[in-house]
């Protein structure tokens, strides 16, 4: 398996499983505004999918598509961080589940767009106008929650201190970091993680919220050998009609 198919695989597995676990929120959202900004969050982060797997069936040469690599793949071969595979809890734990992502998010994209394949740049050039909203608008619902009454403050700082244990794990680097930071294709994680403290400090000073002290890395998400309970349920949910329709089309 080469570098660039696996950084590939990290990047569209990332959206896929966020983007299904915000969609569960479709119909369920507090209010009515909400649910659609999440369905429209979780469309984006499909549709960000599409393009990353997409692209990384061409690299594999196998003739698999995007969809194939999404719906026919097993947990064991997934390669998203276990951040975005958190259950989505109450209203406040989805939030700070999307903020903490959604910093890294943009700070890596940003730096992609500078990426030596030129294919890499174009996809994050796109995505990157995409999540630029989205954490615009996370941040400021973890200020409004955070700084709001004491039931949200009191729900966001649970939220955050559940979180906090897995932000390490996105700014550890391993040998496909180094290879893809080496050939110029993709920043090292860790050259992301001054800008990422600074950034949610500022946040979360806003929204008048302590973060733990010592957060640190999960092992697992990059590597495939997993600790997690989450994601096998998670895709035995989202693969059902695949797995139960071998080769359908519409």
């Amino acid at each position: 398996m080469s570098a660039l198919f696996e950084f590939l695989l990290r990047m569209g597995d990332n959206t896929l499983v966020l983007g299904h676990r915000v969609s569960e929120w479709c119909g369920h959202a507090p209010v009515l505004e909400e649910d659609i900004a999440l369905a429209n969050t979780a469309l984006d982060l499909i549709g960000q999918t599409q393009m990353w797997l997409g692209l990384a069936g061409e690299v594999e040469g196998q003739g698999r598509s995007a969809d194939d690599l999404a719906m026919l793949r097993d947990v064991w071969d997934f390669r998203n961080l276990l951040l975005v595979e958190q259950p989505n809890g109450d209203f406040g734990q989805t939030i700070m589940r999307q903020y903490l992502f959604d910093q890294f998010h943009l700070l890596h994209l940003q730096g992609l767009k500078d990426s030596s394949d030129e294919r890499i740049a174009g996809i994050a050039a796109k995505a990157v106008k995409e999540v630029a909203y989205h954490v615009e608008r996370s941040a400021d619902m973890v200020i409004g929650l955070g700084d709001g009454t004491e039931e949200s403050h009191a729900r966001m700082q649970a939220a955050l201190e559940l979180l906090s244990p897995y932000v390490g794990e996105m700014f550890n680097s391993d040998e496909i970091d180094r290879a893809m930071a080496e050939a110029g294709i993709a920043p090292d994680p860790t050259s992301l993680r001054d800008a990422y403290d600074l950034a949610v400090a500022k946040v979360l000073g806003k929204a008048t919220l302590k973060r733990p002290e010592g957060d640190f890395a999960h092992q697992g998400g990059k590597t495939g050998f997993r600790h997690s309970e989450h994601l096998g349920p998670m895709l035995a949910q989202m693969q059902w009609l695949q797995r139960a329709y071998p080769g359908a089309e519409w």
